[in-house]
């Protein structure tokens, strides 16, 4: 089973969304079959087989994600960060400005949904591999 060790070591080699997919890559390769992000303070909780799961503890300052959804805002947000032009940092303040709460890496579907506070499906999108 994976540590948030293996998963830190992992994250530490992505340095924008470019560097998205390799870093999917590396974790189908410890065996994570995905992960649920809070922009609200930057808890993970990762998940395997059988159940099997570990999470972080609060990352950075709490981030405020204001209740209404701006889903087109959201959207270029994410190209410009997918694209290398905002860190990772940047990118969590983006989502909740713009409604964010919280998205979903489903690594056995290779998708990735955003949801907003309630819990709604705002953008659902194909991971690249």
């Amino acid at each position: 089973m994976f540590t948030i060790e293996q998963i830190k070591e992992a994250h530490s080699k992505v340095k924008t969304g470019a560097d998205f997919p390799n870093y999917i890559q590396d974790l189908i390769i410890l065996g994570v079959k995905g992960y649920d992000t809070n922009v609200k303070d930057g808890t993970v909780a990762y998940y395997g087989v059988n159940n099997y799961s570990v999470a972080t503890t609060d990352k950075y300052d709490e981030i405020k994600v204001t209740s209404a959804v701006n889903k087109e805002r959201f959207l270029e947000c994410l190209l410009q960060h997918q694209d290398g032009q905002t860190d990772y940092m940047t990118f969590c303040n983006q989502a909740g400005q713009c409604g964010i709460a919280k998205w979903r890496v489903d690594i056995v579907e290779m998708t990735c949904t955003y949801y907003d506070k309630s819990g709604n499906e705002i953008v659902i999108e194909k991971i690249s591999e």
